[in-house]
């Protein structure tokens, strides 16, 4: 492996670790705004009813009236120690609950990324080869109008007439109410109803999955038609394609062999950035379809008050973006060495 790339991926590493610390030093100040003492801050972690000898012991297991810095530190050295503390309302540790919750939302957001990436390679590619055109034309307008619509309204736009109008598929839920799940052996409903041969849950779960999967990944496939398009024109120009087309390759196949090929290169680096972008997208999603995943977790976390589940889904959500920063740029420097020299 060359050096430049070894420096390179480490300095982004560093720049990683240093966006974390701050996201989650940023956290604890605003939940020491909100419960500036000891007995508030033990509230939060007990809930607003518990009678004071439980607050003050609560005060003293975690530490709570140590100096600002001290608890930070030891929610760092809890965090990366998988320790995310105990949930109030659900009355489980907090790793827990996210391990229950983090797949379902995994297994909206997978399908949708592949889906938003063909989407908008081939819609990328359909609009360059065909610039200015008709068909240039009506790809602008999709991409623009699904990028520039909030994910709530597509959800709901989908909802009411997919589900409610034409009855082609479930409105709302997981899978269909008093299916019994099967056993969990692999954390990831659709996994375990592979395992178990049982697919009559396992189809319930794909119906129940399609339309917030296609939500997710409208919101998110402009930005890929956009930069394919873009990059294309560009490759289109270059003069290894108007060679390719002077030697007699057939120009459909110089521009989806040719000139996609090397306009993928961008494009396989937005990958990673798409999956933050949808996990994020994934919050309002899951509560218009009420599929019960990270996203929806987050909404009732807010609702019932639940600071430990929401400071906790933020770190999560947030070290997913930072990873998938991290790999969009470690990506890019493996593709184009212009980058890591710089």
């Amino acid at each position: 492996m060359n050096s430049n790339l070894i420096i390179f991926i480490v300095r982004r590493a560093i720049y990683a670790v240093i966006s974390l610390l701050l996201i989650i030093t940023i956290l604890e100040l605003l939940i020491h705004i909100i419960a500036p003492t000891p007995l508030a801050l033990a509230k939060v972690y007990a809930g607003y009813h518990a009678p004071k000898a439980e607050l003050e012991a609560i005060v003293k297991e975690y530490d709570l009236s140590a100096p600002l810095y001290v608890q930070i530190l030891n929610y760092i050295s809890g965090l990366f120690h998988g320790n995310l503390g105990y949930d109030p309302v659900y009355h489980r540790p907090e790793i827990q609950l996210i391990g229950h919750y983090l797949p379902r939302t995994l297994e909206l957001v997978i399908p949708a990324i592949i889906l938003s990436m063909l989407l908008g390679l081939l819609t990328g590619a359909i609009g360059a080869s065909r610039r200015r055109k008709v068909g240039d034309h009506v790809v602008k307008g999709v991409y623009l109008v699904t990028w520039a619509s909030p994910s709530f309204l597509i959800g709901i736009v989908f909802q009411l007439f997919f589900a409610y109008d034409l009855g082609l598929l479930p409105a709302v839920g997981m899978v269909a109410p008093g299916l019994p799940a099967p056993p969990d052996r692999a954390f990831f409903p659709f996994l375990n109803a592979l395992i178990a041969g049982d697919w009559v849950y396992l189809h319930s779960l794909v119906i129940h999955a399609v339309l917030p999967v296609i939500t997710i990944a409208l919101i998110s496939f402009g930005v890929i038609t956009r930069l394919t398009r873009a990059s294309m024109l560009d490759a289109m120009e270059s003069d290894y394609f108007k060679l390719g087309l002077m030697k007699g390759i057939p120009r459909r196949r110089a521009v989806y062999s040719i000139a996609l090929r090397n306009a993928s290169i961008p494009v396989v680096t937005l990958l990673a950035l798409s999956f933050a972008y949808s996990v994020a997208g994934a919050v309002v999603v899951e509560d218009i379809f009420h599929y019960h995943g990270m996203g929806w977790f987050i909404v009732n976390s807010i609702y019932s008050l639940d600071y430990i589940a929401i400071l906790s889904t933020t770190v999560i959500v947030a070290v997913a973006v930072i990873v998938a920063n991290l790999v969009a740029d470690i990506l890019y420097g493996v593709l184009d060495p212009r980058v890591r020299i710089q």
